[in-house]
């Protein structure tokens, strides 16, 4: 795990200084695809991934070591031939878990947020899952298992995966000529984040398109349906956290009023948006029937919010640096104070954007909670022993973020906005 926090000491100003590129170019060529509120809730869900993964949040049901143990009919040297099997390995089981989070209800819930911006562009990419608690993407693994690879070279590469997929969520990439028939490009990727009928569930490879193309899964970008983004039934908040779990609670709360008992089980286990009748009826929810008249979520928010808001995720980021660079350093308890505080205090400001009442006690209340920590408990003492750095950015954001919160948020104002537009409709 220290290793992947070193890795993100890299990843993450070289993501943010392509983003900052990408709006840039945006700017100059008149043709932007970033808007404000959307950029700050991908940048925020990034945060919270990075605080997940980095506190290993997952329960692994079966191991890769598992399967190599008793599958592996070899075993392979370390070799440039063992990394590039192993690679493709982890791109087919990407592409096999993809189209299982697409098709299956329960594993919807884990996947929604990477759909979720209206938005496509690099800060998009970053809006990855905090709610894939539970890990069986090792069964997916089993060729690289038959084939001997070592574990050590799939964690290896594993990130690498991942950081590689990051290039093309762009609409400032055209096609790719004779790329389109190797690797995902932009014009693909695109066509996956679309919600047109044509392109659901399309594109679900990670690195080499030639699953999709094998497994029927491949659709080309047309030139006379542009893609629209997002997902049929739009989450319409900006906070990171709550998108992660909203789908499941969509399921919880149809297998509690669904009166048959095995429409309670099979639920879950149905494609994708299945709902049995009787509370489609009861609860109906709204989805997206025309896309090309699609009406984006944009609540209006005061300047200063905003600007409040884009400041806390700015010292999330500074924070979540410095507890990365010290991360070898802290205790158990040290990273989960510092990561719970991160994940709450991303929660508290999102949820001030989205006009919800209680949320500035809220973000009052984790100010307090990082104060109290810092100053008054032998963990921040310990902290301000082992981790200074670590220590005086926590204190210093959780000043900043009680005084600012009363200063310039004002009380109401956001979800009164909000009210006016929902009473228009």
């Amino acid at each position: 795990m220290e290793a992947y926090a070193n890795a993100l000491l890299y990843a993450i100003p070289g993501f943010l200084v392509l983003i900052i590129i990408e709006i840039l170019y945006g700017h100059f060529t008149k043709n932007q695809t970033y808007t404000f509120m959307d950029t700050l809730a991908s940048l925020s869900s990034g945060v919270t991934n990075i605080i997940k993964d980095s506190l290993g949040l997952a329960i692994v049901l079966i191991s890769y070591p598992f399967f190599l143990k008793y599958l592996a009919i070899t075993e392979v040297p370390g070799t440039l031939w063992t990394y590039l099997i192993a690679f493709i390995c982890i791109d087919f089981a990407s592409y096999w878990s993809h189209r299982l989070n697409h098709k299956v209800n329960v594993f919807w819930n884990q996947h929604i947020i990477h759909h979720s911006s209206e938005e496509f562009n690099l800060a998009c990419a970053l809006r990855q899952s905090i709610s894939n608690i539970i890990s069986f993407n090792a069964i997916f693994l089993i060729p690289a298992a038959i084939l001997g690879v070592p574990p050590q070279i799939i964690n290896v590469l594993a990130p690498l995966h991942l950081f590689g997929q990051f290039w093309y969520h762009t609409k400032h990439i055209g096609k790719l000529g004779i790329l389109e028939y190797i690797l995902v490009t932009p014009s693909q990727h695109r066509v996956h984040h679309a919600i047109n009928p044509i392109y659901i569930d399309k594109n679900l490879a990670a690195i080499f398109c030639v699953w999709d193309r094998m497994f029927g899964t491949f659709q080309e970008e047309l030139e006379t349906e542009p893609p629209v983004y997002g997902t049929l039934k739009p989450v319409r908040t900006w906070n990171p956290v709550w998108i992660n779990f909203l789908h499941f609670w969509g399921l919880l709360r149809d297998a509690w009023y669904t009166q048959k008992g095995i429409d309670k089980i099979r639920l879950w286990f149905m494609p994708t948006g299945w709902r049995p009748l009787d509370v489609q009826e009861k609860f109906p929810v709204k989805t997206v029937e025309n896309v090309q008249n699609q009406t984006k979520y944009n609540p209006p928010t005061p300047i200063q919010t905003q600007y409040w808001a884009l400041c806390q995720m700015l010292l999330n980021t500074v924070l979540l640096l410095t507890f990365l660079a010290g991360f070898g350093a802290l205790t158990t308890n040290q990273k989960w104070i510092v990561g719970v505080f991160l994940l709450l205090h991303t929660f508290g400001y999102t949820s001030i954007l989205d006009g919800h009442r209680w949320a500035r006690i809220f973000v009052a209340l984790i100010g307090l909670f990082g104060i109290g920590i810092t100053r008054f408990t032998p963990i921040g003492e310990a902290l301000a022993v082992t981790t200074p750095p670590v220590h005086t950015v926590l204190f210093v954001f959780s000043v900043a973020s009680l005084l600012s919160v009363y200063l310039f948020v004002k009380p109401n104002t956001t979800e009164k906005a909000i009210e006016k537009v929902i009473e228009k409709v």
